[in-house]
């Protein structure tokens, strides 16, 4: 086996036909500065070559159902594994997904409770227990005596298939008639069905009237029902009401007959567990304007958001059901599963699963994630939460020589807790797997075994390999500006002072979540940092609390605010802006022109030209939406879309346009040289030089520069940008409005995804915005943005339930004063570090 990864002229993006060799078994980080190719390297070749070699290993059949990769530029790649990507953009926004399904935990859970679980009744809660046949036919005569009743026999519940052989077997029996998916029919009819859909199907053994007469009768009905489905019979009345009865579980006193366990009882995307009236949502649904189902904010009456039928609320393990064990934090479900009493009959089974459990629980635990209960929307994760819940789902599966791609794991992490992260990698490392890393954060630069510096620059001034090899190799580069940071050449200054607040508002008696009904007051016209090691309460004071209420009272709006009792001083604010790193478009038709509002005067310029006012055209003549510029072959594309079954779909270029999504009237019209199509295809740094004459497009494409993304191109399609991207092209945005100066900007880590150099740059923009009368807060763990603000609030001490308070508070030189603080303990040794280079 090949003890190196040899990668051979890589072009994908901006790589400029680089060379790299790359140690397999080791833990490689690759960084450089924002834009400069790291992902194209990582993700967009190295993940996509091994993903796509394996992919094409299975059948034709299998490959249709998989999104497959398409072949990236790259002459060769050898020494390849297959590749496991996890990112920060696979975050589910599906109700249905939680953190229990994303690490697995929750498939363990319904295992653990269908195998040793303890049934009880759901109606008055006491243990239920099974049933003989004699008992079985004795509850029959009683409760439909007088009456016409189907004896029905489950044969199939839930599983994929045609089912034929079943249905022929059944014919020759002499059974006349079956309940397929709900519905009566006959058979020795045709019955079709899609061998990739899950199907019920019940025989019909009888249908008579239960009387003293009828008793022979209904006896063999039940005896034949309960051999075919194993134990378990169905009644159906002449109106429609069901009722089970097994062999298995009945409770003596309310004569309910529950199913037999089995791990799909309790698992809320299956019709055999989910709650009959949300669908295993926990939250009603209503229509839409298109007419489709959205979730609303209306808890089920039902299952009280508790997502699960009443039947499989009433099994309990430990005393609890598997709902109120989601519920408890990671850190207290370690101890309540380590502490479960043991049963003769059940103990060999449950050891097994609750060892799976707890081996994935301390990983969660070491990734800085213990205040996570298992029932927690995905959709609530932030991208760093979701992508350390991921990594602890694959260090639980124990693969060996896997490549896996990482995305700045340490996103959202505490300094505290980094060790711990680079600790975790190593051990997948020692497992007999490649791990390459895309990282700008300085401890794990430091800990990797190789490193990857790729730049000099960003966009077309990157895709070069600066430096390579181990540390020492890199901090004795001359060229690489990483390495300046690391050697503490460079470094991103204290301000000269701290600026002082024009104005307070004040958060009265914070209750959501675990926040212990505190105050907290947030100073205006200065930049604010909220702190503290995850899941210590910072998202929900700011974003839960404080946003929610502004939006709310300035905006009109009618979002749920968490629980507070309110907040002071809101009159000295007209607007808030919370700047997430959520997409800026969906399509690629969404790109930085279209959002940040360059398109609209680019267009007028073109329709100003004297071709285009000769000819007749309006701005709507150069936009690629809309009919009458645009190419009609590829609808403003550019590419068109070739469906190849078996194979992955295949995007060629548009052979009327060229690729330039324009027809050819359009572009006959030209400003400085260059067309419509042009522009966009070029660098936002290019687009400056050539447009700062222009007063609007001089101050939107100067903000986008200063925001370090000089390399974005201005027609760059929504979905290619990075979540770091997105954000700053949001806050580029804002800065290019004329604003009030009584603006409060809310920043949820802003510099994922950004080098030392580029962080520097974020800075200076977010002091341009509080020079101007803004209050800027972000919440953030990079301590060169903490140290550079002008006021610190601190949550902690920990997380979950041991959080949720206001450890410290004041400016940087405060909080290091505060023993309880970790963040003022990583505080310190940079403070003390930047003293001294200076």
């Amino acid at each position: 086996m090949l003890e190196k990864i040899r990668v051979r002229k890589a072009a994908q993006h901006n790589l400029k036909n680089i060379d790299v060799e790359l140690p397999r078994r080791k833990i490689i980080v690759v960084t450089g500065p924002s834009g400069s190719g790291k992902s194209s390297l990582a993700f967009d070749t190295l993940y996509a070559e091994g993903q796509r070699r394996y992919i094409e290993c299975l059948s034709a059949y299998a490959r249709q159902f998989i999104e497959q990769m398409e072949k990236p530029e790259v002459e060769s790649i050898e020494g390849l594994s297959p590749a496991i990507s996890i990112d920060q953009k696979t975050v589910s926004l599906s109700p249905r997904s939680t953190v229990g399904t994303v690490t697995e935990i929750a498939d363990f859970f319904r295992l653990l409770y269908a195998k040793t679980g303890e049934a009880h009744c759901p109606e008055c809660g006491r243990p239920v227990r099974s049933q003989t046949p004699d008992e079985i036919l004795s509850r029959l005569g009683e409760a439909f005596a007088g009456r016409k009743v189907k004896i029905l026999a489950p044969v199939v519940r839930g599983r994929k298939g045609e089912h034929q052989r079943l249905f022929e077997r059944l014919r020759k029996k002499g059974y006349l008639r079956a309940r397929v998916d709900g519905r009566m029919r006959e058979l020795d009819e045709p019955i079709s069905l899609a061998k990739t859909k899950a199907h019920t199907a019940e025989v019909l053994v009888d249908e008579l009237d239960v009387s003293p007469a009828a008793e022979p009768r209904l006896e063999e009905a039940v005896k034949r029902a309960l051999d075919l489905s194993s134990g378990d019979l169905l009644t159906v009345t002449e109106d429609g009401v069901e009722a089970v009865f097994s062999q298995k579980l009945l409770c003596p006193f309310c004569r309910v007959g529950l199913a037999e366990l089995e791990p799909r009882t309790f698992s809320f995307n299956s019709p055999y567990g989910a709650c009959p009236r949300c669908h295993g949502l926990g939250y009603l649904t209503a229509a839409d304007e298109w007419g489709g189902a959205e979730l609303t904010d209306e808890v089920c009456p039902e299952c009280r958001g508790r997502r699960l039928k009443k039947e499989s609320l009433a099994v309990t393990v430990g005393g609890m059901n598997i709902f109120e064990m989601g519920e408890l934090p990671v850190a207290r479900l370690e101890g309540a599963l380590s502490s479960l009493p043991a049963s003769q009959d059940t103990e060999p089974v449950a050891a097994r699963i609750i060892r799976e459990i707890l081996g994935r629980l301390r990983v969660m635990n070491d990734l800085g994630l213990s205040y996570l209960h298992l029932n927690r929307s995905a959709a609530s994760l932030s991208g760093g939460e979701a992508q350390r819940l991921r990594l602890a789902a694959q260090v639980g599966s124990k693969l060996r020589g896997v490549l896996y791609v990482l995305d700045e794991p340490t996103i959202g992490l505490h300094h505290r807790d980094n060790g711990r992260l680079i600790g975790l990698l190593r051990r997948i490392r020692d497992e007999g797997n490649t791990v390459v890393v895309v990282e700008h954060d300085e401890q794990t630069i430091r800990a990797a075994d190789y490193v990857l510096d790729l730049g000099p620059g960003a966009g077309e001034d990157g895709g070069f390999k600066v430096a390579e090899g181990d540390l020492a190799r890199i901090l004795s580069s001359p060229r690489s500006l990483t390495a300046e940071y690391l050697r503490g050449e460079r470094e991103i200054p204290l301000p000269a002072e701290r600026r002082k607040p024009t104005g307070w508002i004040t958060i009265k008696r914070a209750a959501e979540h675990n926040l212990k009904g505190i105050d907290v007051r947030i100073p205006l016209g200065v930049m604010t940092a909220v702190t503290g090691v995850s899941g210590s309460g910072k998202s929900t004071l700011v974003q839960d609390i404080l946003f929610r209420h502004l939006t709310n009272a300035l905006h009109k709006t009618r979002r749920r605010v968490g629980a507070h009792s309110g907040i002071l001083g809101v009159g000295q604010l007209d607007k808030v802006v919370s700047v997430d790193q959520k997409p800026i478009g969906r399509t690629p038709r969404s790109n930085p022109a279209t959002y940040t509002g360059v398109f609209g005067p680019l267009r007028e310029l073109f329709a100003g030209t004297p071709e285009a006012r000769m000819r007749g055209y309006g701005p709507g003549r150069f936009s690629f939406n809309v009919a009458g510029g645009r190419c009609e072959e590829c609808g403003g594309a550019g590419v068109k879309k070739v469906e190849m079954h078996f194979l992955p779909d295949v995007f060629v270029t548009c052979d009327r346009c060229g690729g330039k999504r324009y027809n050819r009237d359009t572009l006959a019209v030209t400003v400085k040289g260059r067309t419509i199509h042009d522009f966009l295809e070029m660098t936002l740094e290019e687009a400056y030089g050539l447009l700062k004459a222009h007063p609007v497009l001089k101050r939107k494409l100067g903000v986008l520069r200063r925001v370090g993304l000089g390399y974005v191109r201005l027609g760059q399609p929504a979905p290619t940008l990075s979540g770091g991207e997105a954000q700053r092209i949001k806050l580029a945005r804002e800065l290019g409005k004329m604003g009030t100066g009584r603006t409060l900007y809310l920043l949820d880590e802003p510099t994922t995804g950004l080098h030392f150099d580029d962080i520097r740059k974020l800075l200076e923009v977010l002091a341009a915005l509080v020079k101007l009368g803004n209050t800027v807060i972000v919440i953030e763990h990079n301590l060169e943005v903490v140290k550079s603000c002008d006021h610190v609030i601190d949550m902690g001490p920990e997380a979950g339930e041991e959080g949720g308070w206001v450890v410290a508070e004041g400016t940087p030189e405060d909080v290091v004063l505060e023993d309880r603080s970790f963040t003022g303990r990583c505080l310190k040794k940079a403070l003390a570090r930047t003293a001294t280079e200076s």
